[in-house]
């Protein structure tokens, strides 16, 4: 594939002094125009992933490439064909959003003559046009990730790299960065590197979704082709009397593998078994539900399947470098 604007990275190790490997011997190609999903838990080496292949760390081994270019050996020109939109927006408090887009433009180069016309219309696109005079202290937090997007996109790079960038939206807020993201590939052929741990935004958005655990690869396909691994449908019951569910538990054991879930109660089936026969085995043993829920399988069900836990569940550890706090 011409590497114009694709991400190939080939056995990369991040591993910090008295501290973990962060990032633990990954491949993964990503393809002009993709939107790649970079799945996973806090700790389990997306952002340290995201800050090596935008230069801000160095592998300690492997290699990365960027639109063709080296991540060690050729940071410049790695920087200038990127945009990078951080956990973390570094925003002036103090100035306008519309003060932020010309600083940013006069930084990259952006000819003097078409500074005010790009501010303008970054700022219509990422909705900011009625508050583009507005000091950014008075900003919510949906205001400020979409002036960070906006930032990232001033010079127009052929390569986005958004790590997580919808933590704490809103669901209309996270839902508008998800139509200006999806936006970019189509009507600009932008490549985009998402890392999230929102299993909804990977379905929605990514032509394929790589899962890291532990700092390592455990699946990698389109969303639908990772589903279709898992197969099977499952099952979740939720009690009417919570004295019910350990027999509840015990009547769903027989039709497959239990999931482990705190919420309800629920099992991987089997193959043949439908719901009409869990059904008539709960009447049997006069057992009654509040729910009883027959579900498709989704991204959390890799997850879990390729993990063993639940990404939920998993996001309690965060990867620490000494001196820089979570990344």
């Amino acid at each position: 594939m011409s590497a114009a604007n694709g991400i190939e990275v080939v056995g990369l190790v991040r591993e910090y002094r008295k501290g973990p490997r962060a990032v633990d011997g990954i491949d993964l190609s990503v393809a002009p125009g993709e939107i790649y999903g970079f799945l996973g838990p806090n700790g389990a080496g997306k952002s340290t992933t995201v800050h090596v292949l935008t230069t801000l760390l160095p592998p300690t081994a492997g290699t990365a490439r960027v639109g063709g270019f080296d991540v060690v050996k050729e940071g410049p020109k790695v920087r200038s064909i990127i945009g990078v939109a951080l956990q973390e927006a570094a925003l002036d408090p103090l100035l306008t959003a519309r003060d932020h887009l010309r600083l940013q433009a006069t930084l990259q180069s952006v000819p003097k003559s078409e500074r005010r016309a790009r501010a303008d219309e970054l700022l219509e696109r990422v909705g900011l046009a009625d508050a583009a005079d507005r000091k950014v202290q008075g900003y919510s937090g949906g205001m400020k990730r979409r002036l960070d997007l906006a930032l990232a996109l001033v010079h127009r790079p052929r390569i986005l790299f958004l790590d997580e960038p919808t933590t704490g939206l809103d669901p209309q807020s996270r839902t508008a960065l998800w139509e200006e993201v999806a936006r970019l590939r189509r009507e600009d052929g932008v490549t985009v590197f998402l890392t999230t741990q929102y299993l909804e935004e990977a379905d929605v958005l990514a032509d394929r979704v790589g899962i890291i655990d532990h700092g390592r690869i455990v699946a990698e396909g389109s969303p639908a082709a990772l589903k279709d691994e898992i197969g099977r449908p499952s099952v979740h019951a939720i009690p009417c009397d919570e004295r019910d569910r350990e027999a509840i538990a015990r009547v769903l054991g027989r039709f497959g593998e239990p999931l482990g879930s705190t919420r309800d109660v629920a099992v991987r089936l089997r193959e043949g078994v439908g719901l009409a026969d869990i059904v008539r085995a709960l009447d049997a043993e006069g057992l009654t539900l509040l729910d009883l829920e027959l579900r498709a399988p989704t991204l959390d069900d890799v997850f879990l399947a390729k993990t063993g836990r639940t990404l939920e569940g998993a996001a309690e550890e965060a990867e620490v470098e000494p001196g820089r706090g979570g990344v």
